[in-house]
């Protein structure tokens, strides 16, 4: 899950009591999916939507988009039961909600098991002030940025340039990278304003997020394009390792490539583009 063989651009959520937007979004070019047993669930219903997502899953047919399943907290009297369901449907990672501290992973390691990965939901102040800990713990895979949460918690103001949670999201970055885990930002609530949405992908992206959680199929698109790396990215990715090589040959440690050198930890960044852009044609080749 962690790898860099698959994207995570656009991770979108889908309501796991919805069997027409579980039907539809077989074929929706998202690159992950997080089927929501929570939030998007209403509490009479988890229970029945519980069964309608587990059937899902099972049926198949979702390709290449990684299958992420968020339970309810297991805290509620739901948790524990969706966890024990959702882990024999064969999903790629059980996202966590309402996590503080790695002991609230190990309490869901021992119902699922030691082997399904574990993303988790950045969305409380301690889970930010224990990022690092929770990032390092041996099943997570994935941090989530649970910015309406985070937002709430802080009493902090809505701003479109998010200044009020720059550290939450920087600290949510920096224990991912730590790790060597994936990292997706938060949600962007108005669905229907594209210009937005496109100003905090970009936003996101360069903090350093591996791409963005999704609330309608309509801003796929839109984070789909913001977190691919361009082809001006790519073509001087190319030309940096290429001339790198050719300077090492010929027994220099350092190139020039447009007027600005280029040493080895350029050459990490550039072959990461190239990486990335390989991932992404592979998941549009299914």
């Amino acid at each position: 899950m962690a790898s860099p063989s698959h994207p995570y651009r656009s991770v979108l959520y889908i309501p796991g009591s919805k069997e027409r937007a579980l039907e539809k979004a077989r074929d929706l070019p998202t690159d992950a999916i997080i089927f929501d047993l929570e939030d998007a669930v209403a509490p009479d219903a988890k229970a029945e939507a519980r069964d309608t997502l587990v059937t899902a899953l099972r049926a198949g047919g979702y390709g290449k988009r990684a299958r992420i399943v968020r339970i309810n907290a297991l805290t509620t009297e739901w948790g524990l039961e969706d966890a024990r369901a959702l882990c024999e449907a064969g999903p790629d990672a059980i996202l966590l909600p309402k996590v503080n501290t790695p002991s609230d992973i190990d309490n869901l390691t021992e119902v699922i098991g030691p082997d399904l990965p574990v993303w988790t939901m950045m969305e409380t102040p301690v889970s930010v002030f224990n990022a690092r800990e929770i990032a390092a713990h041996r099943q997570v895979t994935g941090l989530v940025a649970g910015t309406n949460d985070l937002t709430k918690d802080l009493g902090c103001r809505v701003r479109a340039d998010r200044l009020p949670l720059m550290t939450a999201l920087q600290m949510v970055v920096m224990a991912a990278r730590a790790a060597r885990i994936v990292a997706v930002d938060g949600v962007y609530n108005r669905f229907r304003d594209g210009d937005g949405l496109k100003a905090e992908c970009e936003q996101g992206r360069d903090l350093g997020f591996d791409g963005k959680t999704l609330i309608h199929p309509a801003q796929i698109e839109i984070a789909n394009t913001a977190f691919a790396p361009t082809n001006s990215e790519i073509d001087l990715a190319e030309r940096q390792i290429a001339a790198y090589e050719e300077s090492r040959a010929s027994g220099q440690g350092i190139a020039v490539v447009d007027g600005q050198i280029v040493e080895n930890l350029h050459i990490v960044a550039a072959q990461r583009i190239l990486d990335r852009a390989q991932a992404i044609r592979d998941m549009a080749a299914e």
